[in-house]
């Protein structure tokens, strides 16, 4: 009598390994979209919850909170020889928009040891500005999620009042300045801008600034603004607050902007390069007086643009990224949502008529 063998022959567990490495070659893209499926709508709810502290601090106030707080100068001059930046005006206290929603976020520890009367890089307030906050950082963030390492135009670190480097807790996301930057030479020393009249036809025309950029800016947040709803005229539901903006590109902070401080990008393009201390908080979309692409075209640059500016939105989400209207609602923008549409949601105040957002 012959006995036979119980067990798989070689050609059929190499027949097995194959099914299975083809299951999991399967699989995987399947697991991987689930998985940033969830990390783009853990994204979303954080930029849900800013936006509900947003509209609690406008409740309790009757304004937004300022893009970030300045001392307030018309001749590039303050009192006792406050330290100043010469070229943008930037000034103490430096606080942004969204050291200013900490209460409405949970973290009233962490505001009750600030005196936002006083600059954020004072000594007191080193241990608390560096706290790393949760909600203020996207799970698809590739790039660094330590504190943000203040630096200047050189690129080296530096601090105010001299006391070693300043480290600021990051943030993923930033608030809309709108069309129009101004937080450079324009915002300051030049007192004067260039800016957009008309988007479709490149019109332009010269304003006076002298150190109030409101009279330039037409987003909700800007130097020392205290935007109210009734100020967007082009309505809440149409108007972009808040975005994303990844440590993959550049430094952001949830605690403010610091005077003569620069913001370098992380990656290479023939269009971008360091830029002013706001853009630490506050983005664009543009198009922005005087700026232009390499063609002489003026620039919008909606998230994920390839100019990659730091003065930009940009998203680690597969085709476009998160943004928080003023109404509150939390929207997912595509990549290639038409360029005028994007820059017409970016003001809050310019009366265009909103196409289809696709």
């Amino acid at each position: 009598m012959i006995k036979r063998r119980v067990g798989f022959t070689l050609v059929e567990l190499l027949v097995v390994i194959a099914i299975i490495g083809i299951l999991i070659g399967m699989l995987l893209p399947a697991v991987q979209q689930v998985r940033s499926a969830a990390r783009r709508i853990d994204c979303a709810n954080h930029l849900k919850q800013l936006g509900l502290a947003l509209h609690n601090f406008e409740s309790a106030h009757g304004y937004f909170p300022p893009g970030y707080a300045s001392a307030k100068t018309s001749n590039g001059i303050l009192p006792g020889g406050a330290f100043i930046d010469p070229t943008t005006w930037d000034a103490a206290p430096g606080w942004a928009w969204a050291a200013y929603t900490l209460p409405y976020l949970e973290q009233a520890n962490v505001r009750d040891g600030l005196d936002f009367e006083e600059p954020l890089w004072n000594a007191e307030h080193r241990q608390r500005i560096e706290t790393q906050i949760s909600t203020m950082l996207c799970p698809s963030s590739s790039g660094p999620l330590e504190p943000v390492v203040v630096v200047d135009e050189s690129e080296s670190e530096f601090s105010p009042d001299g006391n070693g480097p300043l480290l600021l807790g990051r943030s993923h996301y930033v608030a809309s300045h709108g069309q129009e930057s101004a937080w450079g030479p324009e915002a300051g020393k030049d007192r004067q801008g260039l800016v957009f009249t008309d988007i479709v036809t490149s019109e332009t025309k010269s304003v006076l600034i002298n150190g109030d950029v409101r009279r330039v800016a037409d987003g909700p947040f800007y130097r020392n603004s205290r935007t109210k709803i009734a100020e967007v005229t082009d309505g809440t539901t149409n108007t972009i607050f808040l975005g994303e903006h990844s440590s993959r590109l550049s430094d952001k902070t949830w605690v403010g902007v610091v005077p003569t401080a620069s913001v370098h990008p992380r990656l290479a393009s023939p269009e971008n390069g360091a830029d002013g201390a706001a853009t630490m908080v506050l983005v664009h979309m543009g198009p922005s007086g005087g700026e232009l692409d390499i063609t002489g075209f003026p620039i919008i640059h909606p998230i994920n643009f390839p100019t990659l500016h730091v003065g930009q939105m940009y998203s680690e989400h597969t085709g476009g990224g998160n943004v928080c209207m003023g109404g509150g609602s939390v929207r997912f923008f595509s990549e290639t949502l038409d360029l005028i549409i994007y820059a017409q949601l970016s003001s809050m105040n310019e009366g265009e008529v909103i196409g289809d957002i696709q």
